[in-house]
């Protein structure tokens, strides 16, 4: 990981791998989430992988969210699982990457995922962004998986669900020890304006035009219906903008459950407007789909592309 990669032919990301993994009968439960699944079930996630590159993403991202020190730590395991782990979901989507080049010839990236430190709480705490941490110490969090991930393959970082600006500014920091990683930073909101923790989005959007490491900005883990808006404020930065929502249903913390019900073809007429209105890539998060991503690749091909729309 030493190129700033050439985005040009990044249109389409993949979509949701946990809920994907859990629908197709892997336990997530645990508290590294769909981590839990390198160990029991590769090949599922090497599938999953496959599947989405087949529906038409120019992008997959590893399972790797919710790896961290902490979480393995809370199994009884030393910190070099974490790492362990994170390089071993590089290699799977390699892999995978590999069978597809083999099958279309296309170039496509591979972003390994990680999570913000509220993820590897695996309380919810993500989607408030309200931590008992320092900076100092939330700057190490994130550094010391970085340092795990620039010894693989991974073309970018995809740094995700970020909750606030105090953690956009830490994962900054982090990256400065690392000046050969690239990564896009992206954002949970929790209204068409504001951020999970509450700063406006323009806000977090723009402190991040002068990072040479942040290749990209995005919004993720979000109702897709605050998608439109958001990305007018996104355009506070100067960077591509990256949309990938999650299906439309919700999830009760309670129960533990999803609720409600999700379109297809809703969805990707969404998709249309996310790119007239500017994002230069759109994909899924939780309880997307291949197919989501296959209706997503079509709508790019077949009114965005010939249009110069995007």
């Amino acid at each position: 990981m030493t190129e700033i990669p050439d985005l040009r032919t990044l249109h389409v990301l993949d979509g949701g791998m946990a809920t994907e993994l859990e629908r197709r009968g892997c336990d997530i439960s645990g508290p590294l989430w769909s981590a839990h699944v390198l160990d029991t079930a590769p090949e599922i996630i090497a599938q999953v992988h496959l599947d989405y590159l087949r529906a038409g993403a120019d992008c997959i991202s590893t399972v790797s969210y919710q790896v961290s020190a902490m979480g393995y730590a809370e199994l009884g395991g030393p910190p070099a699982d974490a790492a362990k782990a994170l390089r071993e979901s590089v290699a799977i989507a390699e892999a995978a990457r590999e069978e597809y080049r083999l099958e279309a010839g296309r170039q496509v990236f591979i972003a390994a995922s990680l999570g913000p430190y509220g993820a590897a709480l695996h309380n919810g705490a993500e989607f408030h962004g309200r931590y008992d941490i320092s900076f100092d110490n939330l700057v190490a969090f994130h550094a010391e998986r970085l340092a795990a991930v620039i010894e693989t393959n991974a073309d970018m970082i995809a740094l995700e669900t970020v909750p606030s600006l105090g953690e956009a500014r830490a994962i900054v920091n982090a990256l400065r020890r690392f000046p050969g990683i690239s990564a896009w930073v992206s954002f949970t909101c929790k209204d068409s304006e504001h951020v999970a923790h509450g700063e406006r989005l323009a806000d977090c959007a723009a402190a991040l035009n002068d990072v040479p490491q942040v290749v990209a900005v995005g919004i993720n883990c979000t109702a897709p219906h605050l998608i439109g808006s958001l990305i007018l404020e996104a355009k506070a930065t100067t960077k591509p903008i990256l949309v990938y929502p999650n299906s439309g249903e919700q999830w009760d913390a309670t129960l533990r459950r999803w609720y409600g019900t999700s379109s297809v073809s809703a969805f990707a007429e969404m998709a249309r407007t996310w790119y007239v209105a500017g994002a230069y890539a759109v994909g899924g998060c939780c309880r997307t789909t291949p197919a989501h991503i296959r209706a997503v690749r079509q709508v790019f091909d077949q009114q965005m592309a010939p249009t110069g729309a995007v």
